[in-house]
């Protein structure tokens, strides 16, 4: 089955980044929007082919209308090994950056993650292969362009993962709301960490929660015990952010 991506601006990301590799660019015949002429313009001067096609036989393509009159035919997602993932931080010059996510399986929250760590400077966001959302159009659409310049790991095992990760170096923390994690604001994080994440409903696995140097917290102040997950790890994502820029760490 074809990869597509919709919407005009992953669509345009996709197209200028170097991510996958654009196979084929499909405009619905009937509309004429100024950006989807520029977005066949751009095409051509890539070398993209570009199909007019039926607005319905979008519709049936991708199973939904929310396309905006554009999908992109791509090849199929690539994903990088972690040993990849460890030879690009070693090469950077830069402080260890990776988020890793056990169990996220809607795709609107794994794009939105995906597009939190890029912009954070994440070197990588790792998954597990079982128990999580495959990339998708949705994804690809929530995450924005992320996928076309952060790269992505999926391992069979999390846990050995956190290991491998914690012989190189690398400080590995979970995020919890457990009243005996430390508050993420008064926690050094300017060093190499892994940020893990958990599923919405029940959190860290216990599995992956052992084999975690330590557990953060984000102290709430109303009447509500938790985030939304891609919520919580933005914040998260960006105090380390913070600390680093403060610190003078290497980001």
């Amino acid at each position: 089955m074809a990869d597509y991506l919709y919407g005009i601006n992953p669509v345009v990301e996709a197209i200028s980044g170097s991510g996958r590799q654009p196979l084929e660019l499909l405009l619905a015949e009937s509309n004429r929007h100024q950006r989807l002429e520029q977005l066949r313009q751009q095409a051509t001067v890539k070398q993209i082919p570009v199909r007019l096609v039926k607005h319905h036989e979008l519709d049936r393509l991708i199973g939904h209308d929310r396309h905006q009159g554009v999908l992109l035919r791509l090849e199929p997602f690539s994903y990088s090994s972690l040993q990849e993932l460890i030879e690009c931080w070693r090469g950077s010059g830069k402080n260890a950056f990776f988020l890793i996510l056990d169990g996220i399986t809607d795709p609107h929250n794994f794009g939105a993650l995906v597009r939190s760590a890029e912009g954070a400077g994440c070197h990588g966001v790792i998954v597990a292969r079982d128990r999580a959302c495959p990339v998708t159009a949705v994804v690809e659409k929530a995450a924005a362009g992320a996928l076309a310049y952060m790269p992505l790991c999926q391992v069979t095992n999390l846990a050995r993962t956190l290991t491998e990760l914690k012989r190189a170096g690398v400080w590995c923390y979970g995020l919890a709301g457990e009243l005996d994690a430390q508050d993420i604001f008064s926690t050094s994080l300017e060093g190499d960490i892994a940020l893990v994440v958990g599923s919405e409903g029940s959190g860290l696995r216990p599995n992956v929660r052992k084999h975690c140097d330590g557990l953060l917290s984000i102290p709430m102040g109303g009447h509500l015990a938790s985030l939304n997950a891609s919520v919580a790890t933005g914040i998260a994502l960006f105090e380390i952010v913070r600390q680093r820029k403060i610190k003078g760490a290497t980001i």
